[in-house]
């Protein structure tokens, strides 16, 4: 859209990117908000919702052929109220409209979000996903929809309260949570959900179902914590870490991750992994990165680091802002194609690399036949090493050497290419996922960038989305806005804990208290005792959802059980652990029913009956630093080692201040509420950890 021939419509000053990219489309959009519900409300017109996001090819697509077309926006702005949304700032929002998607078709949702809501009680009588602009494989053209629905509309006028008594009566019946305190926290739950998983694994191409794939980081993490529990049987402890293994292979081998500048992309469309959806999202790679990192570990796997390495120095690179803050999302399209930027010709390819080079180039991503995409090759791996060197007759040893120089090489190249468009708006949610990932690369794999990266994103969230002592959702260009929601509490919170293993400070473990502290104040279900999404003094929506499975992104339920258990654990903190016992009782009995939809919440239970050992170092910075690293290499990943230094007593919270130092370095290993002697000797410390 020519942005000099129209004029803005109110989208022109928010900050998402996304709802910016339609400030110039001819639909009279309003974002969410009083000015849009009053006008519907007052002149009794339904509302046009349309949620998306910026890295959303179908929303562009719905974009390009609807919403900038004229004829389709005069029907728009005649009929209805049209509120556009952006579903990475208002979550909320999203998920009580894919709630209805999923009651009125009794299927998911997905975005572009088509909702048609009533103008008083904002309850939808009608919703879809895209719609094409004229009808093809079943669905109705966008315009006949638009013309249809506000002529049912002015028919059924006089029927809409009971259509709303109706639809609020099915949100209410969604509120499943119903705590068991009585009932004891099954320790076979997690078993369950792992038996359930190696059902839906995919014995050839990995992961779980069939296409279109994702990679779903929360199951592989509950694999790798089922693989390491003392409890479980050998076999079914192998076969947890060989399934994940096995996915892991064939995401890092496949199109789903960027073989050339590092990242995942959302999902592959195939079974095999092969040709992404290409956009990448912040949340994935946060997820992803640690996965790699602890699965490398626990299997030797050289690779793993090697592909956790590249993904954090990605992130660094694009993915982070000069202020710090980690952005959102790159979208999947450039110059109007989706996947544009990533794919090459075989010609581009000999034109660009040396001949030695396009040969382990040739043989290793497979580059006969037809092109894998759109007349284009999308990289991914087709031949092990091994038979690189055997057809290119080239020595094994000068392989890895050669497909870096070529990597080096198309990296530049295609650095000059349009780049797809970047979401830089910063939320405070995957930002705590991202600062628990780098804080937790840089420890493990020795990487002090990645540490500074997260403490910089920490900052940033901390001085910038942190006012009069509650928390904003977003924030973008110097300004930071909306209700922050449980994930950005509970995400950053954990967050926090694992930086304070990397590089403690007081300051943040204080700011990571002041986060539970609201988590308890504005965000508990009396009823239940887990958390609602949003806050006691959020706006009133048409449902006020308690989150409990995982989805994308971590149940925020699940993490707010485990940060609680945790800090309640390191600090000796009651109230924290009586919040953490109620949200566990409150998501078991759902768990029972799906319990592989709910390893977060799982590995929750898990740690309540087995916590996770917790080391306290205490004594001079560079000693402790020295102890701290020796112990995260002997003992089980599992463990929380959080380095003390002296200079920090004053003001130390909780039992943290009785665990004192002095010239010399001690240690305080703990289990639960149990801590053991203090321990003075580093050998001494080795042994005892590794045998917890």
């Amino acid at each position: 859209m020519n942005e000099g021939t129209l004029s803005p419509n109110r989208l022109i000053n928010e900050t998402s990117p996304y709802l910016l990219q339609h400030a110039y489309n001819p639909v009279d959009w309003y974002p969410w908000g009083p000015e849009a519900l009053e006008r519907a409300k007052n002149e009794n017109r339904l509302i046009l919702l349309s949620i998306g996001y910026s890295a959303c090819h179908w929303c562009h697509v719905m974009e390009r052929e609807s919403f900038e077309d004229e004829e389709i926006a005069e029907i728009m702005n005649e009929n209805y109220i049209c509120i556009k949304v952006d579903r990475e700032e208002r979550p909320d929002l999203d998920k009580v409209y894919q709630t209805a998607h999923q009651m009125f078709n009794q299927r998911a949702g997905g975005w572009p979000l088509t909702a048609f809501l009533t103008p008083d009680e904002h309850t939808p009588v009608y919703v879809g996903t895209y719609f094409p602009d004229t009808p093809r494989a079943g669905m109705p053209s966008f315009g006949s929809l638009l013309e249809n629905v506000a002529e049912q509309y002015q028919e059924k006028k006089q029927h809409l309260a009971q259509h709303n008594k109706v639809i609020k009566d099915a949100f209410a019946r969604l509120r499943t949570v119903a705590s068991n305190s009585e009932l004891p926290l099954e320790e076979s739950l997690m078993e369950s959900a792992v038996q359930e998983l190696f059902q839906q694994y995919d014995p050839v191409y990995g992961g779980f179902g069939d296409a279109p794939k994702f990679p779903h980081p929360t199951q592989l993490i509950l694999l790798l914590a089922f693989g390491r529990r003392r409890q479980a049987s050998a076999a079914k402890k192998e076969r947890a870490i060989d399934i994940t293994v096995h996915t892991l292979e064939a995401m890092a081998n496949g199109g789903l991750r960027d073989q050339i500048g590092g990242g995942f992309c959302r999902y592959s469309v195939d079974a095999k992994w092969e040709i992404p959806h290409f956009e990448k999202m912040l949340y994935d790679n946060a997820q992803l990165l640690p996965v790699y990192v602890d699965a490398g570990i626990l299997n030797n796997r050289q690779d793993f680091l090697d592909i956790a390495v590249q993904t954090g120095e990605w992130v660094v690179r694009e993915m982070q802002s000069e202020n710090g803050g980690y952005y959102s999302t790159i979208d999947a399209d450039s110059e109007g194609e989706e996947g544009k930027f990533y794919v090459w010709t075989v010609e581009e390819l000999k034109e660009e690399l040396s001949y030695e080079e396009f040969k382990v180039v040739d043989i290793r991503y497979g580059l006969r036949g037809e092109p894998n995409f759109e007349d284009n090759w999308h990289l991914r791996v087709a031949n092990p090493l091994s038979v690189v060197a055997e057809r290119s007759g080239i020595p094994s040893s000068e392989i890895p050497i050669l497909l870096e120089s070529a990597r080096q090489k198309l990296f530049s190249v295609r650095s000059r290419r349009i780049p797809p468009d970047r979401d830089e708006k910063i939320l405070a949610s995957w930002n705590g996922l991202m600062i628990k990932a780098m804080a937790r690369a840089g420890r493990l794999l020795k990487r002090p960038d990645f540490i500074d990266s997260a403490a910089r994103a920490l900052e940033f969230v901390h001085t910038q989305m942190w006012k009069n002592g509650r928390l904003l959702a977003t924030a973008k260009d110097n300004r930071a806005h909306l209700n922050a929601y449980l994930d950005d509490y509970a995400f950053l919170a954990d967050g926090i804990l694992e930086l304070l293993q990397a590089r403690w400070s007081n300051s943040d473990l204080n700011f990571a208290m002041e986060l539970l502290d609201v988590l308890l104040d504005q965000f508990t279900d009396p009823t239940t005792g887990a958390f609602h999404f949003t806050s006691d003094d959020h706006e009133t929506l048409l449902h006020r959802a308690v989150p409990t499975h995982d989805e994308a992104t971590p149940s925020g339920n699940g993490i707010a059980a485990q940060v609680l258990a945790k800090a309640a654990y390191l600090l000796g903190e009651n109230r924290y652990m009586d919040a953490a016992t109620k949200t566990m009782h409150a998501l078991h009995p759902a768990a029972l029913h799906l319990p592989s939809a709910f390893g977060t919440s799982v590995i929750a239970i898990e740690e309540t009956i087995n916590p996770s050992p917790i080391v306290v170092i205490r004594g001079k910075l560079d000693n402790i630093n020295e102890w701290a690293d020796a112990c995260s290499e002997a003992a089980p990943l599992n463990t929380m080692v959080f380095p003390i230094p002296l200079d920090a007593d004053e003001g130390l919270p909780g039992l943290l201040k009785e665990k004192s130092g002095g010239t010399d370095v001690v240690a305080y290993l703990c289990s639960g509420f149990t801590c053991s002697a203090p321990c003075s000797s580093l050998e001494e410390l080795k042994k005892i950890i590794g045998n917890v």
